[in-house]
């Protein structure tokens, strides 16, 4: 305890010297952003606009959409500016609030991903159910839970490592990260274990059990039924299931290497790992609900006038007119 210190500022170290490398790093990483930007704010909008997709489904990609936005403007412009910075420190209230929005966007992206599961099975299992179950007030209520819940956890974790005494002020990330400060801390780190691994088991593993549960159930639903039944569900839940895989690629990435000693990292595939979290899904996201799903997929061909060489047959995915037991 006599060697903590009382730094205003927290030094990201992972950053590189690229020399004049940095403009056209630069220029590729504003190019990604204006494209994220540009993307989710296309989604939501065909969303808000056309009255048929006002279907819980599609308000919860819109959700799914706002959530990319939120997160990938809290990190992207900040890491743009120390792109070309020779100088990477970070104020304490300003690495707080780094870490407050990051890991509420992370939390928020899997409540909602664990939230579609559940209307994906409702809609599967329960399709007579449909509409009596997900009603106007149940997807309010449901949205309003993937926005309390993360923020909630997220202002007792983060109060709780405000507290902690710090033994240092070098941070090995592109961006603050919770674990890197609790690994400055001077309490013991059996105490700091013990405190992140209950976290981690509360807000990771009971939502990844969830869905995987709703996944199981869809598919013993699924599995005798006529190929016909089999085509709509698939065309229904596989955009879902693919943003679900990148997020947990890119999530378990992160975690990986917040517990690594990044002296025997590769410093180029340490930051791309540390990118990966906040920046793959708000980019793949609006591309895999865009082009996987007909309906909004429709849309999209009509605001740009575009004639597709082969006429689509809408799929009306809710409900199913053949309920599956």
């Amino acid at each position: 305890m006599e060697n903590a210190t009382h730094s205003f500022y927290f030094n990201l170290t992972l950053f590189l010297n690229i020399g004049h490398y940095r403009y056209p790093a630069f220029v590729f990483c504003l190019l990604i952003y204006s494209f994220i930007v540009f993307a989710n704010l296309f989604i939501i909008l065909i969303i808000s606009w056309e009255k048929t997709l006002h279907e819980p489904m599609y308000i919860f990609i819109a959700v799914l959409s706002v959530n990319s936005l939120y997160g990938s403007s809290g990190f992207l412009p900040r890491f743009l500016i120390d792109i070309l910075s020779d100088s990477h420190f970070i104020s304490r209230p300003a690495c707080f609030t780094q870490i407050f929005v990051i890991y509420s966007y992370g939390i928020c992206e899997l409540t909602i991903l664990s939230i579609m599961a559940y209307d994906r099975y409702v809609a599967v299992c329960h399709p007579l159910h449909y509409h009596r179950k997900m009603t106007t007030k149940t997807v309010s209520v449901l949205i309003l839970f993937a926005v309390i819940c993360p923020i909630c956890n997220l202002t007792v974790s983060i109060n709780m490592i405000v507290r902690l005494p710090l033994c240092g002020h070098n941070i090995e990330r592109v961006y603050c990260a919770s674990w890197n400060i609790v690994k400055l801390s001077c309490v013991a780190d059996a105490v700091n274990n013990t405190v992140a691994m209950l976290g981690a088991i509360f807000i990771a593993f009971l939502p990844f059990g969830f869905i995987l549960f709703t996944y199981v159930r869809i598919v013993a639903a699924c599995w005798n039924k006529a190929s016909e039944v089999r085509r709509k569900v698939l065309h229904s839940c596989l955009p879902h299931v693919i943003s679900f895989l990148i997020y947990s690629f890119t999530s378990f990435s992160d975690t990986a290497l917040s517990r690594q000693n990044l002296q025997h990292v590769n410093p180029f595939a340490a930051i791309i790992l540390s990118l990966e979290f906040v920046v793959i899904p708000p980019l793949m996201n609006p591309l895999v609900y865009g082009l996987k799903l007909p309906e909004i997929r429709k849309h999209i061909i009509r605001m740009f006038n575009l004639k597709p060489q082969v006429k689509m047959s809408t799929i009306r995915i809710i409900p199913d007119p053949a309920p599956v037991m």
